[in-house]
């Protein structure tokens, strides 16, 4: 695939932004900064960069409980992202939600969650929404493969089919769901082949290429806002990480959690060209990248903890 240099740095700058997010927090959450669980997407870059980049201002996008890189790459704060994350009141839930619980509507981004598969039914209602408004815009569902066997995933992808709703269902299938390998839950080979069953398409893409990711959602998108419905989109990719931090992934082989450059998509769109960005520029960007979201993390670590009587905030209305 041919893309501008345009696209090209603003693709390999967003990956640098995600991956350096999701090393932060974790150094951030080892040395016992940020309360509660945190769960990375380190590995998993190209996805949310690459279908993010496929959007416009006026699309929406529903995540996970993994979903850091998904509200950075549609454009959310990442000073406000890890003021959440530290437990302050300048974050985006003003310390309550942590990670989980990231939402900047204003940016399109209608909030992950920690309950699994709920993302699609918010994709779901908020695609119906742009529907009623007549507004030509579309939704892209985050969700894992282990969410794909949910109730609610059914009745999404089934409501999505029987109203035409512009909305692409993206399964970021990272070989695991929590604890559990793939085959264990997965009844088919291929999450993109349930798309037949609703009646429209699915399509299976490498996770690891930012480039390949990004041209199956440009497509999907495109159909979804010209009226043509929804799309199953399966990215094959790899979670780094164990399922929160601090897993010792006992169900992976040595092999397995020893996985180096193997799968790294960073590495894999600079072996592709980078779209023509010669090295200088391909440092400039990673400097930049890494630049912005060590000062997210040092102004947010910097902030005063809220004290203990705005635990009662917030808690009634009027």
């Amino acid at each position: 695939m041919t893309v501008s240099t345009e696209l090209a740095a603003r693709l390999y700058r967003l990956m640098w932004e995600v991956r350096t997010f999701e090393l932060i927090a974790a150094d951030r959450y080892r040395e016992g900064d940020l309360p509660g669980f945190i769960h990375l997407s380190l590995g998993q870059e190209a996805c949310a960069v690459g279908a993010c980049a496929a959007l416009g201002a006026g699309d929406f996008i529903t995540s996970t409980h993994r979903g850091h890189g998904h509200c950075l790459a549609k454009g959310a704060d990442p000073r406000l992202m890890m003021a959440e994350l530290f437990a302050k009141s300048a974050g985006y839930g003003k310390g309550r939600g942590g990670s989980m619980h990231i939402a900047d509507v204003a940016m399109g981004v209608l909030g992950a969650n920690g309950i699994v598969g709920q993302s699609l039914g918010l994709g779901t209602g908020a695609a119906l929404s742009l529907q009623i408004r007549k507004e030509p815009h579309c939704v892209v569902a985050f969700f894992g493969e282990g969410a794909s066997g949910t109730g609610i995933a059914h009745e999404a992808m089934n409501m999505a089919a029987i109203w035409k709703l512009p909305i692409v269902f993206f399964c970021e299938a990272n070989r695991y769901a929590e604890l559990s390998p793939y085959a264990v839950h997965v009844s088919v080979e291929r999450i993109a082949d349930r798309a037949a069953a609703y009646g429209f398409p699915g399509v299976t893409v490498d996770g690891e290429d930012v480039l390949a990711v990004h041209a199956a959602v440009t497509e999907a998108a495109e159909r979804a806002r010209a009226g043509g419905g929804a799309t199953l989109i399966e990215a094959r990719t790899y979670r780094w990480h164990g399922h929160y931090e601090g897993d010792p992934q006992v169900y992976k082989t040595q092999a397995e959690r020893d996985t180096g450059t193997d799968f790294d998509p960073i590495l894999r769109f600079e072996r592709q060209g980078a779209g023509g960005l010669p090295a200088d520029a391909l440092s400039g960007l990673r400097v930049e990248a890494e630049a912005r979201i060590r000062e997210a993390a040092e102004w947010a670590a910097g902030l005063q903890s809220p004290p203990a009587s705005a635990i009662g905030e917030d808690v009634y209305a009027g």
